[in-house]
């Protein structure tokens, strides 16, 4: 006997900028499982996304006003996350903040508290879990297809977004792969030492390299920058038995086999060492990472047993807490201990 269909929940979202703008496209065009609440920009709809003008707010108490909320998406400025989530919380509306939590490992436990102590639900919008690619190396690795794993590599870089004015290459991208090698990983981090630069003139960094270990003992590596002329997004994972590639930009993922042939020569086999064996390019279901990102929020408020991509205030934290030791790190030369 099927199950009953969940009744539409009711989501809104905060902030019209570069990445609220596709939340509300998507939050538009998801029925029946979500009615579209409306959206809040001080600066109105400068993307034109919003496809009914009543639904576009200046505050929140304007948006809570017009109608039912269940939840809304927080993509308003990093610094503004906490009393955005303060008010929502205290109107009884579960959140979904975008990365990163908060500015600051103490606005993130403000902003947590506030979830909690409301028995709300929350969770961080870390987008790149759900890309294609990522979500089925994860499962590969699950499944302990490379063996043991010896380390994670990640590559971030492109031209500078000018988009960007509250934070600096750490928090706005390096969260993305500090959040990517806990995930795949299995484990958090216990200790990372970092590298940054100051090369546009600007208040923060625009370059990062940053290396760590996980409590696994895998160790990981992240360089992240707003300097090339080249936009890349590569994840890197070697193991026992060979190498995963995952390019995010294309959600393509390659495995490169360690060779299989058969020396009888014990000494020859040390010397050998490993080899190139075959490459395969695996075939992927590609969907939209943020309307997956959209379906496992939604499936954690409708008690729907889910893939487990949502990505808990917690873990949000954590990565928080993760980027503060990479600038600690950078801004005092030392390696910093998170265990």
């Amino acid at each position: 006997m099927s199950q009953p269909t969940p009744p539409a929940l009711h989501g809104a979202v905060l902030g019209l900028g570069m990445i609220g703008r596709h939340h509300a496209r998507l939050l538009q065009s998801t029925a029946p499982r979500v009615a579209f609440a409306g959206a809040v920009d001080p600066g109105g709809d400068r993307h034109g996304v919003v496809r009914d003008p009543a639904r576009l707010h200046a505050t929140i108490p304007e948006l809570l006003a017009a109608g039912p909320v269940d939840f809304a998406i927080v993509a308003v400025p990093t610094e503004e996350h906490l009393p955005a989530v303060r008010e929502l919380a205290a109107a009884g509306v579960h959140v979904l903040v975008e990365k990163p939590l908060a500015a600051t490992e103490a606005d993130a436990l403000a902003l947590i508290h506030a979830v909690e102590s409301a028995s709300l639900h929350g969770a961080v919008g870390h987008v790149e879990r759900c890309n294609p690619a990522l979500l089925e190396l994860r499962r590969r690795l699950n499944a302990d297809e490379i063996g043991q794993v010896y380390a994670i590599a990640t590559e971030r870089i492109g031209p500078f977004p000018d988009r960007i004015r509250d934070v600096g290459v750490v928090k706005d991208l390096a969260t993305h792969d500090l959040d990517l090698v806990r995930w795949l990983g299995g484990a958090p981090v216990t200790q990372v030492a970092a590298q940054t630069q100051h090369r546009m003139g600007r208040a923060h960094e625009d370059l990062v390299l940053a290396t760590g270990r996980l409590a696994s003992d895998v160790s990981f590596n992240c360089i992240v920058d707003w300097l090339s002329p080249t936009k890349v997004r590569r994840t890197r994972v070697l193991g026992e038995r060979g190498m995963f590639v995952a390019d995010t930009l294309n959600a393509d993922l390659t495995f490169y086999a360690n060779a299989a042939m058969p020396i009888e020569w014990d000494a020859a086999q040390q010397a050998r060492g490993v080899s190139e064996g075959d490459m395969t390019r695996f075939a992927l279901a590609r969907r939209e990472p943020l309307l997956v990102e959209h379906e496992a929020f939604c499936d954690v408020l409708q008690g729907i047993e889910g893939d487990g991509v949502a990505v808990t205030l917690r873990e949000g934290l954590e990565t928080v807490r993760c980027a503060e030791a990479v600038l600690r790190s950078a801004a005092t030369g030392t390696t910093q201990s998170l265990a």
